[in-house]
C-alpha cells in the first residue's frame, strides 16, 4: 500500500497579467501643463482559492497623477499568480498568501506598471519596493483591532 506523500508543497504555476488600463482623460491639452503633477500610488493584494491545492494571488496597483484637479493619467493594473500550496500547517497559510506569494508577483507588476505609463508617452512610474510582511501584519492587526470583543455577562 502506497503512503501519501505529505511533504510541504509550494510551487508557482503560472505568473500572468490579469488586468491594465491606461487612461488619459484630458490629453492632450494637460500634456501642454509644465507643471510637476501630483502621484497617488494605491496598492492591494488578494488572495482566493480556484481548485484543490492551488490558489490565485493577484496585487493591484492604481497610479493617478494629476495636475490641480485634472487627470494626467491614470493606471489600474492587476498582476497575478496561481500558486500550488499543499500540506501546509493552516497557521502557515496566511503568510504564504500574504507575504510569501505576493513578493513573488509583485516584481512584475512593477515592470509591466513602467512599461504601460512609458509607452502612455511619458516617463515611467517606478513603483516603491514593498515589505509585505509589514503589510500582513498590519493588516492582521486592524483586523484584530476590529473584531468585536467577547460579550461579557455580569451577575
Amino acid at each position: 500500500m502506497a503512503e501519501a506523500n505529505l511533504d510541504p508543497v509550494f510551487q508557482i504555476q503560472r505568473v500572468y497579467l490579469k488586468d491594465v488600463s491606461l487612461e488619459q482623460p484630458n490629453s492632450p491639452e494637460i500634456l501642454l501643463n509644465q507643471e510637476q503633477p501630483g502621484v497617488d500610488i494605491q496598492l492591494g493584494v488578494d488572495a482566493a482559492p480556484v481548485a484543490d491545492g492551488l490558489f490565485e494571488v493577484s496585487v493591484t496597483a492604481t497610479v493617478h497623477t494629476k495636475i490641480g484637479d485634472k487627470t494626467v493619467f491614470l493606471v489600474e493594473a492587476k498582476q497575478a499568480g496561481i500558486f500550488e500550496i499543499r500540506n501546509i500547517q493552516a497557521e502557515q497559510m496566511g503568510a504564504l498568501l500574504g507575504i510569501a506569494c505576493p513578493q513573488i508577483v509583485y516584481p512584475y507588476l512593477r515592470s509591466n506598471v513602467a512599461d504601460v505609463i512609458q509607452r502612455g508617452g511619458f516617463p515611467p512610474v517606478h513603483l516603491a519596493e514593498i515589505n509585505f510582511q509589514a503589510m500582513y501584519e498590519q493588516q492582521q492587526q486592524a483586523e484584530a483591532a476590529a473584531a468585536p470583543a467577547a460579550p461579557q455577562i455580569i451577575v
